[in-house]
Order: structure tokens, then sequence, then C-alpha cells
């Protein structure tokens, strides 16, 4: 069973011009489970609704029409729904300041698990725990505003990572980033493969998709292509309908000789 699901999703922002309201539909009839320790990539072009379909599985939108569910169960519109989304789906930001407000790394690590009621002792479990996984705990007691915008980017997926969600979403986590940092974040969420979580990256980096993801899902059009990711991540015509290049990994390997059957669209 998947642990997060949309199913039938629409989704339209209405926007208003001098000729009137007009409603652009940004998903249309989109399905998309999520299985526990899936590891996936979400790519697309630019304003293709990579964010937007993140911020459905998170519950920050609100549907146009279709059912988000989780654990089997449909996510109603009221107090504890929201709550047992929470616990269970956490979504890092491209914008790591749009995250971040305490006056000290620790105390904006620690929010979210004090506000679910658990005791001193345990956030200070989770909150150790998230700092040395991302290797900032020497960060802890720094201000986050005069850190660097790669290390800011750690201390919001630390923030996430203290709550310890079942889903981790996570949108464009190395844009911005020098290639070392990028890397030492990848390397942070290396570590989380095998304990059960389940992480759906938005990225439009073709290449870091093919060299990280088990999965890819291309969105492109309001719908959905899902696949393993060496075989989405080969198709030409999917990518250039999404307007997306095609992996260096990918490329040297068809110069190889390999074949593969075209994905199947969900």
């Amino acid at each position: 069973m998947s642990v997060l699901s949309l199913r039938g999703a629409r989704f339209s922002y209405r926007r208003v011009d001098p000729s009137g309201a007009r409603s652009q539909t940004v998903l249309d009839g989109v399905d998309l489970m999520i299985p526990a320790g899936a590891t996936m990539a979400l790519l697309g072009g630019n304003g293709s609704g990579k964010t937007t379909l993140l911020r459905l599985l998170v519950g920050l939108n609100r549907l146009e029409v279709g059912e988000l569910q989780l654990d089997g169960e449909k996510v109603r519109d009221r107090r504890a729904d929201r709550t047992r989304l929470r616990q269970s789906v956490q979504m890092v930001l491209q914008e790591p300041d749009d995250q971040i407000f305490a006056t000290t790394v620790r105390a904006d690590v620690s929010f979210g698990p004090v506000n679910l009621g658990l005791d001193r002792d345990e956030v200070a479990r989770r909150v150790d725990g998230a700092l040395e996984a991302l290797a900032i705990a020497d960060l802890a007691d720094r201000v986050p505003h005069h850190l660097s915008f790669g290390q800011r980017k750690k201390v919001a997926l630390a923030g996430a990572l203290a709550m310890r969600p079942r889903v981790l979403l996570l949108d464009e986590p190395t844009a911005g980033l020098d290639p070392y940092s990028g890397a030492e974040l990848l390397e942070a969420l290396e570590a989380l493969r095998g304990g059960g979580t389940a992480i759906l990256m938005a990225t439009h980096d073709v290449d870091l998709a093919w060299a990280w993801a088990e999965e890819a899902v291309v969105l492109s059009g309001g719908a959905l292509t899902r696949g393993p990711a060496h075989q989405v991540l080969r198709d030409e015509a999917l990518l250039a309908a999404a307007r997306l290049a095609t992996p260096w990994g990918a490329a040297v390997s068809d110069r190889l000789g390999r074949t593969i059957t075209r994905p199947e669209e969900v």
C-alpha cells in the first residue's frame, strides 16, 4: 500500500486580467502513489507544476477534484487529518529563508517537534540526530540568517528530518548550491535510503535524477509519466515534450547500444 497518494487530482489557478478571470489548469486527472522507502525524482520544465504538486501532497493547496490519501484514507479538511498529515509528510522549500525564522539553528529545528507536544528529552534527541545527520551540529547555536545559502538549506532540511517523516518532499534541493555543497546535501539524503522514509525530489536536473533516483516521474501538460528512472529518462520524445534534456548517462548508455521499452503512462 502507498503511504501517500493523489487520486484523480485536478488543480487550476485562477488569474484575473483586464478581460476577466481565467482558469489555468496545472494538473488534470493525475494519479500518484508514493510507497514507503521510495526514492523518486519529479521532473518537468519551469512552470510545469512541480511545486504545485508537492504543495498538494503536503496539504498546502486544496484539490479542485480528486483525493489526497494517507495510508489509503482520505485526508479531509479537518484538524485531526491535517495533524495526521503533518506528522507523516514534510516539505522542504526551494528557498530556505521562506522556511527558517528562529534566532538559532537549534530553536528552528526544534520548532516542529515542540509543536507535536513531545517532551523535552525527545525533542533534544530528534534535534541532535537531525543536526548530526546533516553534519551541522557545530552550527546549533548560530543565527541561521548569518549562515551561507548551503548551510541554510541544511538547516531547513534538518527541521524536516527532526519530524521523522514517512514522506519527505524536496523542492529543487540542490538549486543555488555549488557542486561541493550539493554533493554534501545528496550524501545526507543517501543516508536516509533503507530507513523507510520515502523521498520525492522535484528537480529539472536530469543528470541528478539519473544518478540518484530509482523512479522518475515526468510532469508535462498536466499529466504524469512514471517508471524506472533509467527507462523514463531515456525517452527522448517524452523529455522533449516536457522541455527537458537527455541525461548525460542516458546518452552514453544509448551509444553503447542498449535498448529499452517505453515507460507506461499513469
